[in-house]
């Protein structure tokens, strides 16, 4: 596989995440960049464009709560809502949101939503294009992405004039990529929503204001025509073909760093599960070796355990961290899941029985699980396998709606549903003695020379906690554990909690 085909597929993710059709992002990049060429941009600009066009929304998971909270449970909703405005003036924003955030919901509830959001307004905003920017760089670092592809992730949304976020930077300070990049995504979106005319009337509306006024004008001219000339079901394949800088086939460590950013990708969208899919595809590794399955077939099923939660994407906030009872239709969005990781890692040459695996997770001996509803010899013992590390690792993890259960307690409820015929009792056993009956004790790493103060900091704002909270639990107060989130910010790099909590993810802190 290459590495252009698991950034597009990372983009399915991020459509889905942001409310979009899926292709949204590839045909993003397909206009992008032919508009870039048009422009004459240089083949390391072309390069930039591409990604930044494919990675523009990589990081929106990492604010996925606080998008619901703004939207009443569905950050999706709220994103598709706001979608042609991102990139607008303070007269378009205002009347836009009374209009369409919140559409659907009781007028009460709505009401609250719209004079929540206006509210919050720009301090929410800073908050949520700062995280965006900073854990997309994040990851474009970990997928080994050029430095000037990185710099072009952090001002993805600063106006040529100055009144563009986080920094408020403004004309060719901005990198050419990202220029290129805004203009082309929201000419898509208005074009989708409105035709080709509403399309231009933005451009003239915004061009000097939020828009680069040279590359305005060149969307004016070659936009339409390049647009024209792309059709749903080429989209992917001529994103493959195009990529400016073809690489070679991911090596094995390429790989695994690879996947592990869609592990990320999936895991920072809650609290609870920002430990979850690396534990799992670890638990998997073990288990899979345990039950003598083959070399090949233990390395697919540890990858399978990175991926198989990229369809929770396509599962609102609301519904994942909800306390109370699920509704017939929030069951069906959550059995949707499976379907929706199928779907994201689906053209990726080379992972088909990756995927295979990720997406059988849920699946049950007795048909019960979701979404194929297969029984028995239908499941590979791989699958069995994720499938019970899957459960115990969610058993003995905190839930907003349950404690977390002991690892004997998890271990007797496997062993029950093995019993009831749901999970295979060889599964089940191997999975247990990989875990050792639940030995879950942190690794005992300090990246950064973050001290063991500043690591039981680092882990408690990644889950959530305010610093309120933090001080509670370490018996310190609110003040101190501010000071020791400046010290952590200072010694690991980053500027916000979401980008924290990423580094977090990525050193294996949390679980």
């Amino acid at each position: 596989m290459k590495l252009s085909e698991l950034v597009a597929s990372l983009s399915i993710g991020t459509d889905i995440g942001m409310g979009q059709p899926e292709g949204q992002a590839l045909r993003t990049c397909l206009l992008a960049l032919g508009v870039a060429r048009e422009m004459g941009l240089d083949h390391q600009q072309c390069a930039d464009v591409y990604y930044v066009a494919l990675l523009r929304f990589v990081g929106c998971n990492s604010h996925a709560d606080q998008d619901a909270s703004s939207a009443g449970g569905d950050e999706m909703a709220f994103r598709r809502a706001m979608a042609t405005v991102i990139s607008g003036t303070p007269q378009e924003l205002v009347p836009h949101v009374v209009r369409h955030v919140g559409a659907g919901l009781p007028i009460t509830k709505r009401a609250r939503v719209v004079a929540g959001m206006l509210a919050a307004g720009p301090k929410q905003a800073q908050a949520v294009t700062s995280a965006t920017c900073e854990v997309a760089r994040m990851f474009a670092i970990q997928l080994g992405l050029g430095p000037t592809l990185v710099r072009a992730l952090g001002y993805q949304f600063e106006y040529w004039n100055g009144k563009g976020l986080p920094n408020g930077v403004s004309g060719e300070e901005i990198p050419i990529a990202a220029r290129v990049v805004m203009v082309a995504r929201d000419v898509d979106i208005v074009t989708q929503v409105g035709g080709r005319q509403l399309a231009e009337e933005m451009l003239r509306r915004r061009r000097g204001r939020a828009y680069d006024p040279l590359v305005a004008e060149a969307f004016r001219r070659h936009a339409g025509p390049i647009l024209a000339g792309l059709k749903d079901e080429e989209l992917w394949n001529r994103v493959i073909d195009v990529d400016p800088a073809p690489s070679a086939p991911l090596a094995a460590a390429q790989l695994t760093a690879a996947l592990e950013c869609c592990a990320q990708f999936a895991d920072i969208k809650c609290w609870f599960t920002r430990d979850h899919s690396p534990a799992v595809s670890s638990l998997a590794r073990k288990a899979a070796a345990n039950v003598g399955l083959d070399a090949v077939e233990v390395e697919s099923t540890a990858a399978a355990g990175l991926v198989q939660e990229l369809g929770k994407t396509g599962v609102p906030n609301g519904t994942l961290a909800g306390a109370r009872p699920l509704t017939h239709g929030e069951w069906d969005t959550i059995r949707l899941s499976t379907y929706l990781t199928q779907r994201i890692l689906g053209r990726c040459k080379g992972l088909e029985a990756v995927n295979a695996l990720a997406s059988s997770h849920h699946e049950r001996l007795d048909g019960s699980g979701y979404h194929r509803g297969l029984m028995r010899d239908q499941i590979s013992t791989a699958a069995q396998i994720l499938a019970a590390a899957d459960a115990f690792k969610a058993m003995t993890s905190e839930r907003p709606w349950r404690p977390r259960l002991t690892p004997d307690e998890a271990a007797r409820s496997l062993g029950a549903d093995a019993k009831a015929g749901k999970l295979a009792h060889v599964a089940v056993e191997a999975v247990l003695a990989a875990a050792g009956h639940g030995d879950m004790s942190p690794r005992q790493t300090r990246p950064a020379g973050l001290s063991d103060r500043e690591i039981d900091v680092l882990r408690l704002i990644s889950l959530g906690r305010t610093n309120r909270e933090v001080g509670e639990q370490l018996f310190i107060s609110p003040k101190t554990v501010g000071r020791h989130i400046e010290n952590i910010y200072a010694k690991i790099g980053v500027s916000t909690r979401p980008g924290a909590a990423l580094f977090a993810m990525q050193n294996r802190l949390l679980g």
